[in-house]
């Protein structure tokens, strides 16, 4: 039997009806010759659900609490409860999916079934659909359990047959046996045992800092206590307009992410009339890959930390904001041990949407740290990925939100783009649609600095014309 580590039965413990401790990811397949249809999508997965066993196993309570949860097979498993289709209104618009996405990511998994959900969203305009995947931070955690988008999602356009076995839920164990085989557990791992017992009293979060609850937060537009609601909005924009800047301007794509979205959080508050001084600032916690011993992550779980990083959102210049944003991030990728963005992108399958969620559960580890909002930047393949044969479009991550945050931002770079996923409380940020707007408008004031610079020549000097 395996066993809840701590972190992820305290996952578990504080899931709520305000903060459902879920990550999801939402994917837009091309509007092929073939749509996917509800069929297809459960032949698919019951293909290659043999691949995460995980996600047809439930965790169990052992009696008395002596010990954490274990994983065992769902007995009754149903794979109906867990794929869902639904549709969109015609004509199926941009709008009416945000709203959606926002009504699904906010609703709870069932504790009492395997941790996981996909959504097959019918009526997209042009004849797309979509895919919404939920699985619980409990479940994923890059090491023994992936994202199942990435067992999904393939190279090839070519549909393949992939032969599986017939399942057969291993018989559950009785309480008697299951406490017999925690004490001894507990006498193996006396360590464990007693992170155990001091999260049944209550005191984990003060004695263990990296899974505890949130330091205190200052108030602010980042910060409100949640709602059971959820807002989504995304944003789609070339891949190409961050190399430029990071050519002209120096730094990484990620540097030039990071100030787009410190520039879009500025004029989100300008246009919101809330102060913005010369010293505003907020903390952001941004977790990233550092390489092992062989130069990538032993796996994709085991090698993220978290990183904190002052976004300059009162800063009004756009290129001293990113210059200000690759100075704090310096010293990371000057300790060799950050995982450049080539290496990551070709890691096999779609690993872009478990290193979101081990970067989510991450954040949430180190909420002592008193963040106020986080960011996951992953970068994906540039080849195009496919589903059943259907060629994905685009791929929004859905960061949850916790303790205090009212916004998670997800950004993944895909076959030439990069995707924001937003995600915000309804009632503390019904403008979330603004946000990615002026997220935008940062990244072309950046655009526009390459195209000046360019175009400006020096003085004395002519610029030399194409003869």
């Amino acid at each position: 039997m395996q066993r809840l580590s701590p972190l992820d039965a305290m996952f578990l413990h504080q899931d709520s009806p305000t903060v459902p401790r879920q990550v999801a990811s939402l994917a837009i397949l091309e509007a092929g010759d073939h749509p996917l249809d509800y069929d297809r999508l459960i032949h698919v997965i019951n293909e290659r659900i043999d691949l995460v066993p995980r996600y047809r196993q439930v965790p169990r309570s052992v009696p008395g609490a002596v010990g954490t949860p274990v994983w065992l097979d769902d007995e009754n498993f149903d794979i109906s409860l867990h794929v869902r289709r639904s549709a969109l209104p015609r004509p199926g618009t941009t709008d009416a999916l945000h709203e959606l996405v926002g009504r699904l990511i906010a609703r709870r998994l069932d504790l009492d079934r395997p941790l996981w959900e996909l959504y097959l969203i019918e009526g997209l305009a042009d004849g797309r659909v979509a895919l919404l995947f939920k699985s619980h931070q409990a479940l994923v955690d890059g090491s023994e359990t992936v994202d199942l988008a990435q067992v999904l999602l393939e190279e090839t356009a070519h549909e393949r047959d992939i032969p599986y076995e017939e399942w057969n839920p291993r018989s559950e164990p009785n309480a008697a046996e299951l406490l017999v085989d925690t004490i001894g557990r507990n006498v193996r791992h006396p360590g464990e045992a007693l992170r155990v017992t001091e999260l049944n009293l209550g005191r984990l979060a003060r004695k263990l800092p990296v899974i505890g609850a949130d330091a205190q937060v200052p108030h602010g537009v980042l910060s409100t206590e949640l709602s059971r609601h959820r807002r989504f909005a995304s944003l789609a924009v070339d891949l190409e307009d961050f190399r430029r800047v990071r050519e002209e301007h120096g730094g990484t794509v990620n540097d030039v992410i990071l100030a787009s979205i410190a520039g879009g959080i500025r004029g989100w508050m300008l246009t919101r009339a809330e102060p913005v001084s010369a010293k505003t600032s907020f903390r952001a916690m941004v977790p990233m890959s550092v390489v092992a011993k062989d130069g990538l992550p032993t796996s994709l779980g085991s090698k993220v930390r978290g990183h904190l990083l002052s976004l300059p959102v009162g800063e009004s210049n756009p290129v001293v904001r990113l210059h200000q944003v690759s100075y704090a991030l310096k010293d990371h990728r000057e300790t060799g041990s950050a995982v450049a963005a080539n290496k990551l992108a070709s890691l096999p399958g779609f690993a872009t949407s478990t290193f979101h969620a081990v970067g989510a559960r991450v954040a949430d580890a180190e909420a002592g740290r008193g963040h106020q909002i986080v960011i996951t930047n992953v970068p994906g393949p540039q080849d195009p990925l496919y589903l059943a044969g259907e060629a994905v479009a685009e791929v929004y991550p859905c960061i949850p939100l916790s303790g205090r945050r009212a916004v998670a931002i997800g950004v993944t770079s895909y076959h030439s783009k990069v995707f924001f996923g937003i995600v915000a409380d309804r009632d503390a940020v019904p403008d979330v649609d603004v946000l990615a707007q002026c997220i935008e408008d940062a990244l072309a004031e950046l655009v526009e600095s390459v195209e000046d610079r360019r175009t400006r020549a020096p003085r004395g000097r002519q610029r030399p014309t194409k003869g």
